[in-house]
């Protein structure tokens, strides 16, 4: 497949495209659904709108892709770099990013609902008002990270770096914070567990 095809809206479900160069790609709303991607260079790909439920994107390479919208519930994102992708409205609910690079990335809106984010690295991403209700965000690396007003009740936070992290208004109510790393995190207005105490 070309890197320069125009296949907005193709029809790919279940495509066999392991380790395919597919840079810059324009697959704006395409069906994805079930597709093997793993290892494939999505290099500032267009993916906004695509249906990538269930598709197998682990270690690919999504820098700067824009999945604006998408499709990625049920993905297998482990170990994917998606440095700087746009993932905003982005449906992740049951995802697997498990080790995935998500430094830059702008997840405004997503739902990582039960997503597995343990060992991400999601230094200065952008998670602002998005839904991490029971996500496992266990290891990972949130510094400087934007959640501001996020939903991260029932969140495994255990071990968690979220220094300087902006958490005003976030909703921690059954987190697990045990062992997690909130030095200058700014906390103003966010509705912590019960009995909930810091001990750097």
């Amino acid at each position: 497949m070309s890197d320069k095809d125009d296949v907005e809206g193709a029809n790919l479900e279940g495509a066999y495209l392991e380790g395919e160069d597919l840079w810059d790609a324009y697959l704006r709303g395409g069906n994805l659904r079930g597709a093997d991607l793993s290892r494939a260079n999505l290099w500032h790909a267009n993916l906004r709108g695509a249906d990538l439920r269930g598709a197998d994107l682990s270690g690919a390479n999504l820098w700067d892709a824009n999945l604006f919208g998408a499709n990625l519930s049920g993905a297998n994102l482990r170990a994917a770099d998606l440095f700087g992708a746009t993932l905003i409205k982005t449906n992740l609910i049951g995802a697997d990013l498990t080790n995935a690079t998500l430094t830059g990335a702008d997840l405004a809106g997503a739902d990582l609902w039960d997503a597995n984010l343990e060992d991400a690295n999601l230094i200065d991403a952008n998670l602002g008002v998005a839904n991490l209700f029971g996500a496992n965000l266990s290891d990972a690396s949130l510094w400087q990270a934007n959640l501001r007003g996020a939903d991260l009740s029932g969140a495994d936070l255990r071990d968690a770096i979220l220094r300087d992290a902006d958490l005003r208004d976030a909703i921690l109510r059954g987190a697990d914070l045990t062992g997690a790393d909130l030095s200058d995190a700014d906390l103003t207005g966010a509705k912590m567990p019960p009995g909930w105490r810091y001990e750097p």
